[in-house]
């Protein structure tokens, strides 16, 4: 066998991939562990979710849907947000009433263009209660990844109960494996090896989360 064949042998054997499982992978691989840790209504994991999420240093505000518009466009105003990044599937009637300049999510913004607005305004996927964790996979009303890495605030708004899960492992059966997903859990915050807290590192120094559902509206709530 010459070295040609060989190599050409190799790169053959590189593109078939590997070969295939006997059994499904959700088959093969055991899953008994626990997949929520107890029993809670549908209103007490939204409960428990809001909790988390303050807990992280998000800013919680909860609304029914007709108060929505008004809901967003007082947290710009008092965010001073003059331009609003807007995926491209957005709810139109979530803005409606805010006087915020709307800018497009669009392929060819620069980084320093994503910098210079104020504020983005997205849906989610899904969020964990237990972890108070939000999970966007990149759909229209979400936008690309970076639209909510690069400005420094990203309301989220999350509609509930049908957006709340109480695990992760309930969450992952929601999810698209092969989708970009961003999974966040407050706002952006790193330490050093003194555990001084810097925020704003990688992504949003501030994150302000608006939970959607038939409850009465708590408000504007602070850290």
């Amino acid at each position: 066998m010459s070295s040609r064949d060989r190599v050409l042998g190799r790169v053959r054997r590189a593109l078939a991939g590997p070969p295939r499982d006997p059994e499904p992978y959700e088959e093969a691989v055991p899953r008994a562990y626990l997949r929520q840790h107890g029993e809670r209504s549908p209103e007490e994991t939204v409960d428990l979710l809001a909790e988390n999420l303050a807990d992280y240093r998000a800013l919680v505000h909860r609304c029914t849907p007709g108060e929505l518009p008004a809901v967003l466009a007082g947290l710009l105003a008092a965010r001073g947000a003059r331009t609003v990044l807007v995926p491209p599937g957005l709810d139109p009637g979530w803005l409606a009433a805010s006087d915020a300049e709307r800018v497009p999510d669009r392929a060819e913004s620069t980084p320093g263009a994503l910098d210079r607005i104020d504020s983005v305004v997205t849906g989610c996927a899904v969020a964990v209660a237990e972890t108070g964790t939000l999970v966007l996979d990149g759909s229209a009303d979400q936008g690309r990844r970076r639209i909510t890495l690069i400005p420094d605030h990203h309301i989220c708004v999350v509609r509930t109960p049908d957006q709340v899960v109480t695990s992760v492992p309930l969450a992952l059966g929601r999810l698209d494996p092969t989708r970009p997903l961003t999974w966040i859990s407050g706002p952006s915050a790193t330490s050093d090896i003194e555990l001084d807290r810097v925020e704003g590192v990688h992504g949003p120094r501030t994150l302000e989360v608006v939970l959607v559902g038939d409850r009465p509206s708590w408000g504007f709530r602070g850290r």
